[in-house]
């Protein structure tokens, strides 16, 4: 089954027809498939969100968001490329996804966020799809959750863009709206 082609840029998108576009998007039924064969994929997902197999650079854009949309995790952390017929641990050096783009509508309580990932899929901040604002060593380490306890790291340049917004609102505790929800920028 093709996989429909996504926006590289959000400016060219409307909210509502990024909204759609992530509401469409289907995933396969991982959480119901129970393999019997259980291994290694030799494959890892690098810090930047890069794609490796047995150490070669997988370059196929289409192979990635394929491999992305079988991904799960499990409770005890470990990741997982899940089909019918087997279950192959991946490793990932930090998040296995990491949000490139970030566009915005409305400002205060009706301010909406859209989140583009690395892998082409589309993610809008609310309810579902949780804003955190952790730090590590120090330095910011903003997230987004993604599905079944999956986040991305919000790039640096998304994460400014994030900050001059809240930082134009000024709200107390600093902070953005998204979906009705208020996600403040502190360190959780």
């Amino acid at each position: 089954m093709p996989m429909p082609d996504l926006p590289k840029d959000l400016s060219a998108l409307s909210l509502s027809e990024i909204a759609e576009l992530a509401r469409d998007r289907r995933l396969p039924p991982v959480e119901s498939w129970s393999p019997e064969r259980i291994g290694q994929s030799n494959m890892r997902i690098a810090g930047d969100g890069s794609w490796y197999h047995e150490g070669g650079l997988i370059q196929r854009e289409t192979m990635v968001r394929l491999f992305s949309s079988i991904l799960q995790r499990e409770a005890d952390g470990r990741y997982w490329l899940v089909t019918p017929a087997e279950k192959l641990e991946i490793a990932v050096d930090d998040t296995p996804f990491v949000a490139v783009e970030v566009k915005s509508e409305g400002v205060g309580q009706d301010r909406q966020l859209a989140f583009r990932l690395n892998t082409g899929d589309l993610v809008l901040a609310g309810p579902n799809h949780r804003l955190l604002f952790a730090e590590a060593d120090g330095a910011p380490r903003p997230l987004i959750h993604v599905r079944g306890g999956m986040d991305a790291r919000i790039a640096r340049a998304a994460y400014y863009a994030l900050v001059e917004w809240a930082l134009e609102e000024a709200a107390t505790p600093l902070g953005l709206w998204s979906g009705g929800v208020f996600f403040a920028m502190e360190p959780a």
